[in-house]
């Protein structure tokens, strides 16, 4: 979720520069970002339960937030996600570590086949014979 306000932020803050007369009302104090994600939810909320939205919508929507004085802003479901097509950059730590971590739990794995060895097969010994009659 921080890496969606994030983003909508930082689209909302270039439009500002850009636009002088939307400059003002992303400064509006009654308005606040958090507040902005939680309509953009509701609204896609309202469209169905699983929802694809293109950043046009959801950018379109976030200035819509802006410009409009009365505007409802619903509760946010507990367990809403959401997931976001713009690139994460990670430090060179982070990177490291996320690394060193898939290589802790690969080798586990591995360790965890090789320990688990299918049990031999008993054979059956006892032979039965045939009865002729």
């Amino acid at each position: 979720m921080k890496e969606f306000k994030d983003t909508i932020q930082k689209y909302l803050q270039e439009r500002a520069a850009e636009d002088i007369l939307f400059a003002p009302r992303l400064a509006n104090p009654k308005k606040s970002i958090d507040e902005c994600c939680r309509y953009i939810l509701g609204e896609a909320r309202k469209r169905g339960t699983s929802v694809v939205m293109s950043d046009t919508e959801v950018f379109g929507m976030a200035v819509h937030y802006y410009d409009e004085e009365n505007i409802e802003v619903g509760k946010v479901p507990v367990g809403s996600s959401v997931s976001s097509s713009h690139k994460v950059e990670l430090t060179e730590e982070e990177k490291n570590a996320a690394r060193q971590a898939a290589i802790k739990r690969l080798t586990e794995e591995q360790y965890r086949s090789l320990k688990k060895r299918p049990a031999k097969k008993k054979v059956d010994e006892s032979v039965q014979q045939m009865s002729l009659f």
